[in-house]
């Protein structure tokens, strides 16, 4: 049939119109999806058995380890890194790796390759200098020269290609077997880049005194069951996505400069002084702060051990990066946290001498940090702490963050998450950034001897809703452009887990996002792997909450439409015009004198006049928009409805949300 002549049949029967309009389709006012999406990547897991529908680790799962041994130095004169290292790739999967993928990040700093706005590098070098690359001793073949033979087949000789990027590939000569590893020897050097630069990691140093090298060595790339290499570039804001292993790293500075880092200290009677080391035995002892290395206490002899060059040596393992920081004249303090079923552990202050008003009270808070923080996720992994002062003032690495008392709540609770709970940072970077922004409001409330308030925040999402910058929050977070990505990968987690709390108790998801990190200790899970162990651990459908929340950007925007009384009953129409259903609640205040109030079985008293009346959200998925609450108390006259009485679900307008209109909300906008 003629294509216009379909098309004009179907715009009359649209209006009514011609013989297809008495047989045009009655659709629902609204279609609720109530299933979780699934992407290739996701169903190939499935398949494989490494990942299901229970939201563990399947019966095959399965993930790569490296095994890191490093030897650096710095050179202030030149503020240059030169480093030799080592690195072990055990191929856990079950088949061959015919390329390594390596991420060079410090060839951000290129100035030509792509970054994100508004993140802006300090300054521009020449990013990461690759010497000499070598796979089990045999030379890898630098900037893709040399290849022999049909593209479809291993070059005669290991090759790597994009080393001006950050994220080279090493294509092997021969594959490494399932089950097999392969060292990969790699001679580097690069220039911490220092200046006024604009977002984190963007400034390393402060002239040539302090530096705080991140990602400072080139980084075996994460391959995994879901996307095989990741192949994500390093743009700046985002984070990232990283392999765990055991790291032996050796650091060469000046004498007199402090040293600290991911892992433990293996040589400090060769690198600290005795009363250094004396001072330090003394930390677990109590909560006090003990000054290690005082502000008066510098150069080679006096800070540090005597020598013109020392070597700190540090050693980590089952951790997913290493990170450091050193200085001329840092400030060396120390306490300790009690951790539960753990014992105590050491937390590090190093900073400088007039930055002391940053780091006052700044062991008190990591202390507070990791003890709340175990007592509601799992105890605190690591053997130690450090907070390091720097030009990067709120940043996480594996038991090291660099940040002073302004974000070392957050930036502790990162050693949850992405530090032990590994998901990828770079895409779904709300699995960890989120999350913590929602841990932190139960730990401020904890601190200050209060119980935690959620209520408003799921509401207020929805006056962003329908925002046309705003990309759904599993949308790759690497490119989710500047405006949003603050809010998408930070603000709204709290508000979906707000939402959440109200349909099933705020306890209810701490105890199954407590069950859920457990179970992926170590390990790397993605949003799939969280959304079906909540749903199974809360023992509810939740497929249409994650739905909505995380693959669009709908809202609920109820209210309330009507409020008649027909005989004893108090008839209540509620209305939702957004896309995503809601549980109905319904906050009834009664008249003060009448008849002895009853309570049906879905309500709940919240004091002597009022009661929560509940409807589940199933009451949506026949399509209406419109939902009919028909209330029998005994005869009691009601005097007000409040719909979503803890303000918890995402409303555009919530002042339709009373009836009377004049009724207060419990909520009122902040």
């Amino acid at each position: 049939m003629n294509r216009s002549v379909v098309s004009s049949s179907l715009i009359l029967a649209a209006l009514g119109i011609g013989p297809l309009a008495a047989q045009a389709p009655q659709w629902p006012e609204r279609a609720v999806r109530r299933d979780i999406p699934l992407t290739s990547a996701i169903r190939r897991a499935f398949a494989a058995g490494t990942r299901d529908s229970t939201g563990r680790p399947g019966p095959r799962y399965w993930q790569i380890r490296t095994d890191y041994t490093i030897e650096a130095a710095l050179d202030p004169a030149t503020s240059r890194i030169n480093g030799r290292q080592s690195v072990v790739i055990h191929n856990t999967s079950p088949g061959p790796l015919s390329q390594l993928a390596l991420r060079l990040d410090p060839n951000l700093f290129l100035g030509n390759t792509p970054q994100s706005a508004p993140w802006i590098p300090a300054e521009v070098t020449d990013g990461m200098v690759i010497g000499r690359l070598a796979v089990d001793g045999r030379a890898v073949v630098l900037g893709g020269a040399g290849r022999q033979g049909p593209t479809n087949q291993p070059p005669a000789e290991p090759t790597a290609s994009g080393l001006n990027t950050t994220l080279a590939r090493i294509t092997l000569a021969r594959p490494v077997a399932a089950g097999a590893s392969v060292r990969l020897e790699v001679d580097w050097s690069f220039k911490v880049p220092g200046g006024p630069g604009q977002g984190h990691r963007m400034t390393m140093r402060w002239a040539d005194s302090l530096y705080q090298p991140t990602q400072w060595y080139p980084r075996v790339a994460v391959y995994d069951d879901l996307r095989g290499w990741d192949p994500e570039l390093y743009l700046g804001p985002s984070e990232f996505y990283n392999n765990f292993g055991r790291f032996d790293v050796k650091l060469t500075v000046p004498g007199g400069w402090i040293v600290s880092g991911t892992g433990v200290l293996q040589n400090p009677a060769e690198v600290l002084t005795a009363s250094a080391r004396t001072r330090l035995a003394r930390v677990l002892e109590s909560d006090s702060v003990v000054t290690v290395v005082g502000p008066d206490e510098t150069g080679p002899g006096r800070s540090t051990a005597p020598g013109e060059r020392l070597t700190w040596h540090f050693v980590a393992d089952t951790v997913n990066d290493f990170a450091w920081a050193t200085a001329r004249q840092f400030v060396w303090q120390a306490t300790r946290a009690t951790i539960p079923d753990r014992g105590r552990v050491p937390i590090h202050l190093v900073y400088l001498p007039d930055r002391a008003r940053l780091f006052g009270d700044a062991g008190a808070i990591a202390r507070h940090a990791l003890e709340f923080y175990s007592r509601l996720w799992f105890p605190y992994q690591f053997p130690q702490l450090t907070l390091q002062d720097g030009p990067s003032a709120g940043m996480e690495y594996p038991m090291v963050i660099n940040s002073n008392r302004g974000a070392a709540d957050h930036e502790a609770a990162h050693q949850w998450w992405p530090m032990v709970v590994s998901n990828n940072e770079t895409w779904y970077g709300w699995m960890d950034e989120g999350f913590n922004q929602y841990m932190n409001i139960l730990s401020d409330a904890d601190a200050e001897g209060k119980p935690a308030n959620h209520d408003g925040d799921g509401q207020s999402y929805g006056r962003i809703s329908g925002n046309e910058a705003e990309p759904p929050m599993m949308w790759n977070a690497n490119y989710a452009g500047p405006q949003f990505y603050g809010f998408t990968t930070y603000s709204k987690t709290p508000l979906m887990l707000s939402m959440l709390g109200g349909i099933v108790g705020d306890s209810a998801v701490q105890r199954a996002h407590r069950e859920w990190g457990r179970a992926w200790l170590f390990k790397h899970p993605s949003p799939w792997d969280y959304m079906f162990f909540m749903s199974r651990a809360l023992k509810q459908d939740l497929g249409w909450f994650w739905y909505y929340w995380l693959f669009t950007t709908e809202s609920v925007d109820g209210s309330i439409a009507k409020v008649a009384t027909v005989g004893s009953r108090t008839v209540v129409t509620v209305r939702q015009d957004g896309q995503m259903p809601s549980p109905v609640v319904l906050r009834v205040r009664f008249a003060p004198s009448g008849p002895r109030i009853r309570l049906p079985a879905n309500a709940s008293p919240v004091d002597s006049l009022t009661a929560d009346v509940r409807y589940p959200v199933d009451v949506w998925f026949g399509g209406s928009r419109t939902f009919t609450a028909r209330l029998d108390f005994g005869g009691r006259k009601v005097e007000s409805v409040i719909f979503d009485p803890r303000c918890r679900f995402p409303d555009r307008d919530p002042s339709d949300n009373a009836w009377p209109r004049s009724t207060p909300s419990p909520c009122p906008r902040g």
